[in-house]
């Protein structure tokens, strides 16, 4: 696919899975869409049969524990929406109109790589606008406990150096180096899955949350072993999905940035607040390959849903 191309999906995707949260079972269709149309979803199923168009940007963020969520909670929100958008931006995937009946997108095995499968199945298609990138100009920073994060100049693409560090000896301290491309996406990230601690995920049932949590769809840590019989997928699985739900949230921004995304402790607050101090001075950035504005053909209708209130993001 030409880089300085837009590109949608060549056919429509049908997918349908349970929420980690809430535990229903989701449909979800991507839709080709237009240039310059950008990522949308189109949250249906709200009460009195309302329907309501969210843009998947970082102006749209209203909660950042656990997941993250784009829209508004009394009038339609969707959660967990990092892993298809990391599926999106990984893959070069410019404008989706995102259809989804459920309040959160589906976790499937907790990773990105189900939505991979999906779009890899159906394959991409150049639209007919140039490619927008967001050109980090100027060194930003966030900062949350011991975690921050870091967007700096990059003369191409976009790099990512992010590391973690956890007291318990499963984990410890992990770093993961290296540029998005569709290649490495797929290689080295798209696969590693979400995980936590059996005893916070303990708390969140008794709490009514997690409730789709399962060793399906999340990699559990016990006190002395990985419970999944499986085992894990990389030896620094952690790291990658740590790298993985950075790739979504920064996605977030609109438009692929070029740049690097340092992290040390992050998690999607820290992602989010990164993307905020970028958008605080125009002189953070510049807009290069710029094209006409997007013009959306759809119109929004305000209707009503509740978002659960997630655990703290820790890290």
């Amino acid at each position: 696919m030409k880089l300085g191309q837009q590109v949608t999906l060549r056919a429509p995707v049908s997918m349908s899975g349970t929420g980690v949260h809430s535990g229903k079972d989701i449909s979800l269709h991507l839709h080709p869409a237009q240039a310059r149309h950008g990522i949308v979803f189109l949250r249906t199923g709200l009460p009195g049969g309302e329907d309501r168009l969210i843009e998947a940007r970082s102006t749209e963020v209203a909660a950042t524990e656990l997941c993250t969520v784009i829209g508004d909670r009394h009038q339609g929100a969707v959660a967990t929406v990092e892993h298809l958008m990391a599926a999106f931006m990984g893959l070069g995937v410019d404008n989706v109109l995102v259809e989804i009946d459920g309040p959160e997108v589906p976790i499937f095995d907790g990773s990105s790589q189900a939505f991979v499968e999906a779009i890899d199945a159906v394959g991409l298609v150049r639209c007919s606008a140039p490619r927008r990138h967001l050109k980090v100009l100027r060194p930003v920073r966030a900062t949350l406990g011991i975690g921050t994060a870091e967007l700096l100049p990059r003369a191409r693409g976009f790099g990512l150096d992010v590391e973690i560090k956890f007291d318990n000896p499963l984990i410890g301290r992990q770093r993961k180096v290296g540029e998005l491309t569709p290649d490495f996406f797929r290689r080295e990230i798209a696969r590693a899955r979400t995980f936590g601690f059996i005893g916070d995920v303990e708390k969140l049932w008794k709490a009514g949350f997690a409730l789709g949590a399962s060793l399906d769809n999340t990699v559990a840590i016990g006190e002395e072993r990985i419970l999944n019989p499986e085992g894990l997928r990389f030896a620094d699985e952690f790291v990658r999905h740590k790298m993985l739900d950075a790739v979504g949230d920064l996605s977030l921004a609109g438009m692929p940035i070029q740049g690097t995304y340092k992290s040390f402790c992050g998690g999607h607050r820290l992602n989010v607040a990164v993307l905020e101090e970028l958008f605080s001075d125009r002189a953070n950035y510049a807009i290069v390959d710029d094209g006409a504005r997007r013009e959306s053909g759809y119109a929004e209708i305000g209707g009503g849903i509740a978002v659960p209130a997630f655990a703290p993001d820790v890290h």
